[in-house]
């Protein structure tokens, strides 16, 4: 930039309206002027605007008195500053560092946990670029059904310590009840396109065979081996076949009755009638039964179901069952396999779950998601929903509130 040109970043605040900002551009474009950078943002109708622009400096004058003048017909403030050579430069430098997406996701977000994660990023040496919320407006009465709140903080830099970031986002999580999702800002992050999801405890709030054992009159046995198993105490294909042996002797109408009866997890309906209007792929890889992972299929319209058959003769369960069991391997092969079949980079599908056997396809998955998981579960992911619905997930994906009502999609 030679000795006749200079940098002058001006900053408006106050009340916004339509043709505002269009006010002020239009009296740049009257000069040899270059917009070098400018951003806009809007709290509870309150404008805040910053253009970085180059000009002659022979025209400075003229146009600051203009933008002046403009700016009080609008009744809003404007401020002006020179921006030194070096440190436009350094601030170009700075451009080419790693992005993040950090999302905070809560029933509400208070000013202690945001304080809390700001510190940790800090310490982590990250820059926030922008903060924007991606809830609709919160209401006054926190106890209104359905309230969640959600903002994500676009972030510039390398982690110190990236382990130590997890580490600290998860500890976090634990004692100030926030979600939260690291993400990478990349092409793949804006471009997911096949998720799938375990069943049992997460599509739907209760375990399938813990009520088919309820039927058969062994609940309680069964139960204790079903909770051992997604804690990971005990190998799963072991542990399933102790409890399918329980089963023996059930008439196969209870698997219908359990199946038009099944508590549906909240937020599945929204999060179902959104991945199937944007296109995405889904699937339900599940360590439970194929009957009930059939009717779901029926209910939202999914592609792909692989689960456990139960073996029946003369209309009554065996004790057995059909075929290879369905554990956590067989998941994270199961998602390889889905996502070769559907042409998409394993970077861009998804995994959502609770137990320990969804831990292989949580961490094979560009992005996985512990959703109301059990503690071994949680410690071990990267992204985990614990205060809301399942239909958080589409937050962590970065859509908005706003976007979706514009297109009726609540």
């Amino acid at each position: 930039m030679d000795a006749k040109t200079e940098l002058i970043l001006i900053r408006i605040t106050g009340l916004d309206r339509p043709g505002l900002t269009a006010s002020f551009t239009e009296i740049l474009s009257g000069y040899d002027v270059t917009i070098m950078d400018i951003g806009q943002a809007n709290i509870h109708s309150t404008l805040s605007l910053g253009i970085l622009f180059k000009s002659p400096k022979a025209d400075s004058g003229n146009i600051m008195k203009e933008l002046l003048f403009k700016a009080s017909d609008f009744g809003v403030n404007i401020r002006f500053y020179p921006v030194p050579v070096e440190e436009y430069e350094d601030w170009v430098s700075r451009q080419g560092k790693d992005r993040y997406i950090l999302t905070l996701l809560g029933r509400k977000l208070s000013a202690k946990q945001i304080t809390a994660v700001t510190h940790i990023l800090a310490d982590q040496e990250l820059n926030i670029d922008a903060i924007k919320r991606l809830t609709g407006r919160q209401p006054l009465d926190e106890s209104k059904a359905g309230v969640r709140a959600c903002i994500e903080f676009s972030l510039r830099g390398t982690p110190r310590d990236r382990e130590e970031l997890q580490r600290e986002l998860m500890k976090l999580s634990s004692e100030l009840e926030v979600d939260f999702s690291f993400q990478r800002d990349n092409m793949y992050r804006r471009m997911r396109r096949l998720i799938c999801f375990d069943m049992d405890s997460t599509l739907i709030q209760t375990e399938c065979i813990d009520e088919l054992a309820e039927r058969a009159g062994v609940g309680e046995q069964v139960r204790a081996i079903t909770e051992s198993a997604m804690r990971g105490e005990i190998d799963f294909k072991e542990s399933f076949a102790k409890r399918v042996a329980l089963l023996k002797g059930l008439d196969v109408s209870v698997m219908q009755e359990i199946a038009e009866t099944m508590p549906i997890t909240e937020g599945v309906e929204r999060l179902m009638f959104v991945l199937k209007r944007y296109g995405y792929k889904i699937a339900i890889l599940s360590g439970g039964f194929t009957f009930f992972g059939e009717y779901l299929q029926k209910k939202y319209g999914i592609d792909y179901v692989y689960a456990n058959e139960l073996e029946v003769e003369d209309g009554k369960l065996t004790g057995r069952y059909l075929g290879d069991v369905v554990d956590g391997k067989r998941k994270a092969e199961l998602l390889r396999l889905i996502a070769q079949v559907e042409k998409v980079d394993i970077a861009q599908t998804i995994a959502v779950g609770d137990g320990a056997n969804d831990l292989p396809m949580l961490s094979l998955a560009g992005l996985g998601i512990a959703f109301h998981a059990k503690p071994k579960v949680v410690a071990n992911a990267r992204q985990s929903i614990n205060t809301i619905g399942l239909d958080g997930v589409l937050y962590f994906l970065g859509f908005k509130d706003s976007y979706l009502e514009e297109r009726g999609k609540l």
